[in-house]
């Protein structure tokens, strides 16, 4: 694509600038409405009572605005509008604070847990936890609508920390592989591009406008039911006659408000739906699978139509379009299917008719697997598996230097060789780290073997300190874990924490306490934390934090780096001294000082470069408007790629301290021998 993930997250938050200016100029519309909508009652109210009285002349003689007191009702009626849209945004936008799991519930989202036994769900897993790890974000919970016949999709959330994706379940039984896993790389799009967090905050703002039609309902039913008693209407004279009025008034104000909401919803949703076909398409490299969905959309009696009761306030959410949005594009959130499957196949012509799924569509076999472990891992005994560990340890492999120094161009931008990648990788992992890294107790012990120490002495204070603390079948899996976890390479670990995210979601809040603590014991026990020991600490609570804790949704903070200078020098610093490189450390330094101009960035002594220090540095950097981000990216790849040597271990802590920045960093490739040969992977 044209822009990088930088400008689109740039161009996303412009957006959101252009909601909030849409925002309040249909409030002024709306409320500038309801204030004359009261005027022209109250002339009304006070020219029938004069006429009823015979006062004619008090009737010609009335000027407009006579008093004061004529104004308090259209103020009082324009005072209150305002009130009811911006108490109602602000109540939305607390309600959605949540993250993306609060929309899927609301749409009657049904959790998928990573050990279902549902072959359809378990495929659907596959293909979203492939998507996620060719992405390099954290695999997200999955959620299934529970109607057989729409095809639709979505992904919700601010930041691909508290992310969802979820399906109907006509999506996931009636797609092919193919076609379903361009659906599911359209929604990671929406995560990368910067929509998911756009589209909230839509739901949230237009809210407060929505809810005035509703309240128009109200009233008008109200009003109808009062109207019907004829002592009521003796009693009262036209006093019914007038609620219904109102009622009326109230409503046509709410289509107004609907109508408004619709517009800017459709004016911000529309080019986006257009970008994110092209990124899945670049994702996937395979735009008839996507073009696929659009058509079995396109040839469905239901089409793409939800029945969830909230769905259109969600509307613009949709993989397509999910609810009636009239007989005009105007109100339209996506575009034409026709339009969007010719941009994908320009010789289309225009039948929907698609062949029916055979086993082999819906379930297309996985690539072979990737060289992340042993040949036969899976079936060696734990003593061969410690001896072949050993012997590979003696050899590491390398990066290539030219990969890594264009990281910054990487970052949200994942192509096909990323997919086959996360694929293969998942395939090649042993059998029983695959197993229980899906389910919350073996995900724990994955965890807890990942922080094992290389050292038999504190290996063994670990794993005494972690019956103290963990339940015992925590422990023993942990331990019949280990010689398989020893196996693993290390580009093997941060995809195993990614991957282990949905399961432990799942855990309860004591569960989650306990697993912290027995975390943070293990951490310490060898009076040591090593750099790519805490990365993988700081990603896993990053991620899984706003599910057990509260946290504020992530919001930009600075808008430059130019005040950053202290944070930039502690995190390049940390970086130079890696692997004890005291002696290359000035000029390793220097060389992301280069990447980041007018930056008062300085080599500071190994003590001023702790974790904590560390950990404070990357809370401040990660708030940096999302453009300004791309040098420090660049800046930590110049430091590592400094001595012109990048081990792979190298190349993971990057993409950890990536992860960090909130810059989704896909796998550093090609490297090493035996992750793919060149024919299998397309440049």
């Amino acid at each position: 694509m044209a822009t990088d993930f930088f400008e689109r997250q740039d161009q996303a938050r412009r957006s959101s600038t252009l909601l909030v200016v849409l925002f309040v100029l249909g409030v002024i519309g709306i409320v500038g409405a309801t204030m004359g909508v009261a005027w022209v009652a109250l002339e009304a109210v006070q020219h029938q009572k004069q006429l009823s009285d015979g006062d004619i002349d008090a009737l010609l003689d009335n000027p407009l605005y006579e008093s004061p007191e004529e104004l308090a009702l259209p103020v009082g009626a324009g005072g209150a509008a305002l009130l009811l849209i911006v108490g109602g945004s602000l109540f939305k936008v607390a309600q959605l604070s949540g993250g993306g799991h609060v929309v899927a519930e609301s749409l009657q989202g049904r959790r998928v847990y990573p050990d279902t036994t549902d072959a359809v769900e378990k495929r659907l897993l596959n293909v979203v936890e492939e998507m996620a790890l060719a992405s390099g974000v954290p695999v997200p919970p999955v959620f299934i609508l529970d109607q057989e016949q729409g095809i639709n999709a979505f992904a919700a959330g601010y930041s691909p920390s508290d992310a969802v994706v979820a399906v109907t379940r006509g999506t996931a039984e009636n797609l092919s592989r193919d076609e379903l896993q361009g659906v599911v790389a359209h929604e990671f799009s929406h995560i990368l591009n910067g929509d998911m967090r756009l589209n909230i905050r839509l739901i949230g703002i237009l809210h407060g406008i929505l809810l005035l039609g509703l309240i128009g309902r109200i009233v008008f039913r109200m009003a109808a039911h009062s109207g019907g008693s004829r002592s009521n209407r003796d009693s009262k004279g036209n006093s019914a006659v007038y609620f219904l009025l109102v009622g009326l008034a109230v409503m046509a104000l709410g289509f107004l408000g609907t109508l408004m909401g619709n517009i800017i919803k459709a004016a911000l949703s529309r080019q986006r739906e257009y970008l994110a076909d092209a990124s899945a398409v670049q994702f996937t490299r395979n735009p008839s699978g996507l073009a696929g969905a659009l058509k079995r959309i396109g040839g469905a009696v239901t089409g793409s139509k939800l029945q969830a009761a909230n769905a259109s306030e969600a509307s613009h959410l949709f993989f397509a379009q999910g609810v009636w949005e009239g007989l005009t594009s105007l109100t339209a959130t996506h575009p034409p299917l026709p339009k969007r499957i010719k941009r994908l196949e320009p010789q289309w012509d225009g039948s929907y008719d698609m062949p029916p799924l055979t086993p082999t569509a819906f379930n297309s076999p996985g690539p072979a697997a990737v060289g992340l472990v042993g040949a036969g891992a899976g079936m060696m005994s734990p003593e061969a598996m410690i001896g072949l560990a050993a012997a590979a340890s003696q050899s590491e492999e390398m990066v290539p230097v030219a990969i890594v120094a264009k990281a910054a161009d990487q970052v949200g931008d994942p192509k096909e060789r990323h997919q086959k990648y996360a694929a293969a990788l998942v395939e090649s992992l042993p059998p029983l780290v695959r197993d229980s890294v899906h389910e919350p107790y073996g995900a724990r012990a994955v965890l807890f073997g990942l922080l094992a120490d290389k050292n038999p002495e504190i290996r063994a204070k670990q794993l005494k300190r972690l019956r103290e603390l963990a339940k015992p079948d925590i422990a023993d899996l942990t331990d019949k874990l280990l010689p398989y976890i020893d196996l693993l390479d290390v580009r093997a670990r941060l995809p195993l924490v990614d991957m282990s995210l949905p399961a432990l979601r799942a855990m309860s809040a004591p569960q989650y306490r306990e697993f912290l603590a027995c975390f943070k014991e293990l951490v310490a026990a060898d009076n040591r934390l090593g750099l790519f020991e805490w990365t993988l600490y700081r990603v896993l609570l990053r991620h899984l934090t706003p599910q057990f804790e509260k946290t504020a949704a992530p919001r930009v903070a600075y808008y430059g780096l130019q005040q950053m200078g202290p944070q930039c020098s502690v995190l390049l610093s940390t970086l130079a001294y890696a692997d004890n490189r005291k002696a290359e450390a000035p000029a390793a330094l220097a060389r992301g000082a280069e990447k980041l101009k007018g930056i008062d960035v300085q080599l500071l002594p190994p003590e001023q470069c702790g974790l904590e220090q560390l950990s404070r540095a990357l809370d401040d950097l990660s708030r940096v408007a999302d453009k300004k981000r791309r040098p420090l990216v660049a800046a930590c790849a110049a430091v590592i790629c400094a001595d012109s040597e990048v081990t792979v271990a190298e190349a993971e802590l990057l993409r950890g301290v990536c992860d960090m920045l909130d810059c989704p960093m896909p796998p550093l490739l090609p490297g090493g021998p035996a992750i793919f040969s060149h024919d299998s992977v397309t440049p």
